[in-house]
């Protein structure tokens, strides 16, 4: 098909590929303002926009635009890809993540799972008046316990059967820090939760976590619900001030829109990474997972 043949056509064209990249481009600039990140969320479906605009672009005779375009699409798509895809690497600390919902109906089903995986450490969010009832079920293996009640939807915890180091709690809004001492080394337990991205004040409860992250001395392991992609400027700017790198591969933990449409919102991060093995909802509308942390 040639440019001068249907030429509605292939205006019509042009402007749909100018207005995918436009879209995937604008996803990158969460550094510049906040709404770059909510626009991240659809990389991979900007990313595939892309694509099959440029292959429409070639049928059409727009070579030049095409394989740029397409080139722009495979680099997107391939970070994309081995974020979803790419295992991390396995680590030495295993910590259970879980945004529990802040109505869970199953706390017992919970408590039995924590207990079956057996981890060193725990992350909660939406600890409600209701769900503390499973931090006092789970003292006797996780007897080291910090719940923060400030937050929406109810605080956050970290719990552990690591000593902790005294007086170095940190309680911020979405965040719970705790200083344990493993292996003659002291590391610091985080629980994250965000708030929503633009146009919610997600860009300045990072910038206050940012600060906090920054004065924790020593090695970070950092896990909970971002409401966020990793791959977004909010999230890969907490990492780098924790010091950290992302536990792999990363899943759809959020269910609450359906089956169809999970969104890959809880993450946990370490100084040298680690790999993530997915766990069952268990009253919540997040998935939990089990992360082999190194520090």
């Amino acid at each position: 098909m040639e440019d001068d043949e249907h030429p509605i056509w292939t205006a019509l064209l042009k402007t749909l590929l100018m207005l995918a990249i436009l879209s995937l481009a604008s996803g990158y600039l969460g550094w510049l303002h906040p709404v770059g990140d909510s626009l991240a969320i659809g990389r991979p479906y900007a990313a595939a926009a892309v694509a099959f605009l440029a292959l429409l672009s070639i049928r059409a005779g727009l070579l030049m635009a095409a394989f740029g375009s397409l080139l722009l699409a495979l680099i997107v798509g391939i970070q994309v890809a081995l974020a979803f895809y790419w295992p991390g690497p396995p680590g030495s600390i295993a910590l259970y993540q879980k945004n529990m919902l802040y109505k869970n109906d199953d706390l017992a089903g919970l408590e039995a799972d924590i207990r079956q995986v057996a981890p060193l450490a725990l992350t909660l969010q939406e600890v409600s008046d209701q769900n503390t009832a499973l931090l006092t079920a789970l003292a006797d293996v996780l007897p080291h316990q910090l719940h923060c009640t400030l937050g929406r939807r109810g605080g956050t915890a970290v719990a552990t059967s690591l000593p902790p180091v005294p007086g170095t709690e940190v309680c911020l809004p979405g965040m719970a820090a705790l200083q344990v001492t493993w292996r003659d080394r002291q590391i610091w337990l985080v629980s994250i939760h965000l708030n929503w991205p633009w146009p919610y004040d997600q860009a300045e409860q990072v910038a206050e976590l940012r600060a906090a992250l920054e004065k924790l001395d020593g090695p970070v392991l950092m896990a909970g619900d971002f409401n966020m992609v990793r791959w977004a400027h909010s999230v890969t700017a907490m990492a780098r001030s924790a010091r950290t790198l992302a536990a792999g591969p990363s899943r759809g933990t959020y269910i609450g829109l359906g089956p169809a449409l999970t969104l890959p919102i809880d993450h946990a991060f370490a100084p040298n990474g680690g790999r993530i093995r997915m766990r069952a909802a268990l009253g919540s509308d997040h998935l939990g997972f089990l992360a082999e942390l190194e520090p």
